[in-house]
């Protein structure tokens, strides 16, 4: 049967005919057909994640993927009501046949929650399609107020002014910026690399060595979070270029990713969890993980927050992949927030101002009015603004709460009157006094990862990179919990390793948190936050004891030192040993955990280690790193695709697709 498609305010009509559609069903019996397609942003035409679509009273539900797409199949013939729901976003419900046999394609185009845009010309059906629905397209509005007026102090407004924000801060110059300590640019060998990316900085990284057990049978780092290695690196793949080398974490790389593992028990927040097997890129080799899984806490469960967002909104902040698309990110945060729950806007530009003050989270109106009216424009004072955001912080202060400042920024910000060093000790202050940071990067060209991650480190936060709406859903609504509610501070991991079983051995990233064997007892000693639901994976890669090949840059009498006699009698390979405190603690507590010598064939091991090392492979590509001796493109892409699993979201998809586009840039 021939169906042609034609479009009337987001209702799909099909040549066939309405009328008989309420027959098809009965017709076709048990016959079912297929319905699939993608869910957009109205504004910026991104694909959405996370997006429950829900066909009528079949019970029938998907969830869209990190490329926007869904499918549900087996879905009985005839005519349903399908749903399209999102957090941020207002819900789009549409009437659809679905023919016996056949498969319909459905796209939603949703609007946030506080936009009124207006309608555009409706677009053509995508080609090779049976039947499409979309609702209008839209285009972004003109931001409604800007950057002007009279630099304010934080403003005590009434419960009544609220719906009116007051106008961000006026735009005075600003000094130079500072330079970021230990930072690279982006420029000279690696513009080839990273065309049109000169400006931007990451510290520079020198890869972990093997080191000797026999010589230093302990190993310790703090625990890291953060994801925004590898957003920003799909950035540049997307965009068709390799990353610049120091811009690839691999820790970051492999945390990205949600994993399977055994959830915690009693009243400890995290579970350890361990598995070794052989190394996919070093025959002889042996790879070994280690895995926390936080404890997961219901969204309603979480305690009372108080966020302060903490909004660059400089010049530097214009394009569209910055300002606009963090406004929108921000928007699907405060579709989730409660009336328990109180939300402030400051923002900088030239100097620091008020543009919301403390709001209960069911105020939404005003929030999203306050956000729709910033503007970009003038020079940036990011110390000043992050002193005001702190003060707003401390004034709204919720004891037992999740009190956090959020930055959002492209990292290419003055200080101000203090210096870098100024302005970590102040982040620092404020985190022993219960207040966060969390740090969310925007934009390309002139971004300074290099200073966002020491600012997430030093207070107690993480760090993300946000280049889609896609992922400012993952981050800021699929894992809220982890990204603002922390379980445990300071958490620290120390490795004892058996010399008798063990000749060499090196941690897998995790440069920058690299700690002293007596940081471990030093509960005086900062170390990395776990989220509540978030998961934490490390790498060792292990030279087995009796193996002949020689350890680079240790001496012969090094690498010739015999292991104790009570080291040859144990069966561990390795012990583990976490400390913790709890979030709002002073004094840690000892977990410790062994993990047997065995033999473990790589195709027996789980699809967390499969996968995992997969990524952890294409990141020793991407560093072009001295130890990534046979990694290659062709293998980690076939374990990774053997590895998918439940991919709820779509993230694993999306990293085999990276995989393959980086070999491809890299054969070029």
């Amino acid at each position: 049967m021939n169906r042609h498609v034609r479009w009337s305010a987001g209702i799909v009509f099909v040549a066939a005919g309405l009328a008989a559609a309420s027959s098809i069903g009965a017709e076709a019996g048990a016959a079912t057909g297929k319905l699939s397609g993608k869910v957009q942003d109205a504004t910026t035409r991104v694909p959405l994640s996370g997006a429950k679509i829900t066909v009528g009273t079949t019970g029938l539900v998907a969830t869209s993927g990190a490329d926007g797409a869904y499918a549900v199949d087996k879905v009985p013939a005839g005519k349903h009501k399908v749903t399209c729901a999102l957090g941020g976003y207002k819900p789009d419900a549409r009437t659809v046949v679905i023919p016996a046999g056949d498969e319909i394609k459905l796209v939603f185009v949703l609007k946030a929650i506080g936009k009124e845009p207006q309608p555009l010309a409706k677009a053509e059906p995508e080609k090779d399609m049976k039947s499409v629905a979309m609702a209008e397209e839209v285009s972004a509005p003109a931001p409604s107020m800007a950057a002007g007026g009279a630099s304010a102090p934080v403003r005590r407004a009434s419960r009544e002014k609220r719906a009116a924000p007051s106008a961000p801060p006026s735009l005075a110059p600003a000094p130079p910026p500072a330079p970021a300590p230990r930072a690279v640019r982006v420029d000279a060998a690696d513009a080839a690399d990273a065309p049109g990316h000169s400006g931007e900085e990451y510290q520079s990284l020198q890869e972990n060595p093997f080191l000797a057990a026999a010589v230093a049978p302990v190993s310790t780092f703090s625990i890291d979070v953060d994801t925004a290695s590898y957003a920003n690196t799909r950035r540049f793949l997307t965009g068709n270029s390799l990353p610049p080398k120091d811009a690839v974490r691999i820790e970051e790389l492999v945390n990205y990713f949600p994993y399977d593992y055994t959830p915690p028990q009693g009243a400890e927040p995290f579970s350890i969890n361990t598995e070794i097997s052989t190394c996919p890129w070093a025959k002889g080799h042996r790879l070994v993980l280690i895995g926390l899984q936080g404890k997961k806490v219901d969204t309603g469960q979480l305690p009372p927050a108080n966020l302060v967002f903490l909004i660059d909104s400089s010049g530097s902040m214009s394009a569209q992949n910055k300002l606009p698309l963090l406004i929108q990110a921000f928007k699907l945060l405060v579709g989730q927030m409660r009336k328990v729950d109180k939300v402030a806007i400051t923002v900088y530009a030239g100097s620091a101002g008020v543009v919301l003050p403390p709001t209960s989270g069911d105020e939404k109106g005003a929030i999203l009015a306050a956000l729709d009216s910033l503007a970009a424009g003038g020079s940036t004072a990011g110390g000043a603004g992050i002193q005001l955001a702190y003060s707003v912080a401390k004034e709204g202060l919720v004891q037992g709460g999740n009190n956090r400042v959020i930055l959002a920024t492209d990292g290419d910000f003055n200080v101000g009157a203090s210096s870098d060093a100024e302005l970590e000790r102040l982040i620092e202050e404020k985190r022993n006094q219960g207040v966060f940071l969390t740090v969310l990067g925007f934009g390309e060209g002139n971004y300074k990862d290099s200073k966002m991650k020491k600012l997430a480190d030093k207070g107690n936060g993480n760090y993300a990179y946000i280049d889609t709406v896609a992922e400012a859903q993952k981050v800021l609504v699929n894992q809220m919990g982890g990204t603002l509610f922390t379980i445990a501070k300071d958490v620290k991991i120390q490795i004892e390793l058996n010399p008798a079983r063990v000749k060499a051995y090196r941690l897998i990233g995790y440069e920058s948190r690299i700690l002293a064997k007596e940081d471990f007892d030093n509960d005086k000693k900062d170390a990395g936050e776990l989220g509540a639901g978030h998961t934490v994976t490390a790498f060792y890669e292990i030279i087995p004891a009796g193996s002949a090949e020689p350890i680079p840059g240790l001496k012969a009498q090094e690498q010739a030192a015999k292991p104790s006699a009570e080291a040859a009698a144990s069966k561990d390979l390795l012990t583990v040993k976490l400390r913790y405190k709890k979030p709002t603690g002073s004094e840690s507590k000892l977990l410790t955990h062994g993990l047997a010598d065995q033999e473990v064939a790589f195709d027996t091991t789980s699809e967390t280690f499969r996968f995992a090392s997969a990524v952890v492979e294409l990141g020793l590509l991407l560093r072009d790193s001295p130890w990534k001796g046979s990694a290659a493109f062709a293998s980690l892409t076939s374990r990774a695709k053997g590895a998918i699993g439940r991919d709820q979201f779509g993230y694993r998809k999306e990293f085999v697709t990276l995989a393959e586009k980086a070999a491809a840039l890299q054969a070029h």
